[in-house]
C-alpha cells in the first residue's frame, strides 16, 4: 500500500466503506474476521457503509455478524440505495434520519423505461433467473438481470459472457433523462432520483456529523465512470480502491496498527 493511501487512513475522522466487493462479495455475509475487523475499527475511527442495497439487505449482510458491544454503533452510520437514505444507531435500535422515497408516478416512469429499453436493443433474458428481476427499494429501483437471488457464482459467469448493462443504461437514458442510472455490482442497474446519490449522501453525513470533506475517505472496489462509486471521487472526496475485500482487511489492520 502506498505512503499516500497510510497517510489518508491515518488521518481521516470518517471512513466510508462500499460494500459488495469491498467488504464482501455480492449478497453474501462478511466474514468472521471482517466482523472483528469493522468492531475493532469503531472503537478508533466514525465508519460509515455506503451500498446500493437496501437497509434490510445490509442487516442481512452486515448486522448479524458484528458481535461487538452495542455502545460501538455509535460511530457507525448506514447509507443505504446509494444515499437515498441514511441510518444511525440510537436508544439501542437503527433509526431513519432520512429517506427520499420515489413517488408513485416515478416507479411507473422507470418500469415502463426498462420495458421499452429492453425491447429497443432486443434484450434475450437469462434462461433462468432467480428472485425478482426489478425490485423497488423505496428510494431506488434495481434491476438484476439474473434476479436478486442469484449466487455470487452464477452472477460473474453472467458478468463475464453476457454483460449487456452498457446497452441497457444507453437504452434507458433516453427514456429516463431526469434520473441517475447506475451499473453496479456485476448483474445490476441500480436507478434514483437525479441528484440522489453516493455524493448527495455523504454531504448528508457532512451536515449531520459538523465535518468537512477533508475528514473523510471513501474506499471502494470499482471507480468506473458509468457506476455508482465515481461519484463520491467527482465530488472531491478522498477514494482509496481496493482489489477486493481481502485488501480491504489489510488496509483496516495498517489503521488499527499505526492507531495504537
Amino acid at each position: 500500500m502506498q505512503e499516500k493511501q497510510i497517510y489518508l487512513l491515518r488521518t481521516k475522522k470518517i471512513i466510508i466503506f462500499d460494500m459488495d466487493g469491498t467488504l464482501t462479495k455480492s449478497k453474501i455475509a462478511v466474514d468472521i474476521e471482517m466482523a472483528c475487523l469493522i468492531c475493532q475499527l469503531l472503537d478508533k475511527k466514525i465508519v460509515i457503509i455506503a451500498s446500493g442495497a437496501d437497509f434490510p439487505q445490509i442487516n442481512k449482510q452486515l448486522f448479524n455478524y458484528l458481535k461487538c458491544a452495542k455502545t460501538r454503533f455509535k460511530n457507525l452510520f448506514i447509507l443505504p440505495v446509494n444515499g437515498g437514505s441514511l441510518y444511525k444507531y440510537q436508544v439501542n435500535k437503527w433509526q431513519k434520519v432520512y429517506e427520499n422515497a420515489l413517488l408513485t408516478k416515478e416507479k411507473i416512469k422507470v418500469f415502463t423505461a426498462f420495458k421499452k429499453a429492453l425491447c429497443d436493443i432486443y434484450y434475450i433474458p437469462p434462461k433462468k433467473t432467480y428472485g425478482k428481476v426489478i425490485e423497488e427499494r423505496k428510494s431506488q429501483i434495481t434491476f438484476s438481470a439474473l434476479g436478486q437471488k442469484a449466487t455470487f457464482i452464477k452472477k460473474k459467469e453472467w458478468n463475464m459472457k453476457n454483460d449487456t448493462r452498457p446497452q441497457i443504461r444507453t437504452a434507458l437514458k433516453k427514456y429516463l433523462p431526469n434520473f441517475n442510472i447506475y451499473i453496479t455490482g456485476t448483474t445490476s442497474i441500480d436507478i434514483t432520483k437525479k441528484g440522489i446519490d453516493k455524493a448527495y449522501g455523504i454531504r448528508q453525513i457532512m451536515k449531520l456529523l459538523s465535518v468537512s470533506k477533508k475528514e473523510i475517505v471513501y474506499v471502494a472496489e470499482t471507480f468506473y465512470k458509468d457506476d455508482n462509486n465515481y461519484v463520491v471521487k467527482r465530488a472531491g472526496v478522498s477514494c482509496i480502491k481496493v482489489k477486493d475485500q481481502e485488501e480491504t482487511k489489510t488496509l483496516i489492520r495498517l489503521i488499527l496498527l499505526f492507531l495504537k
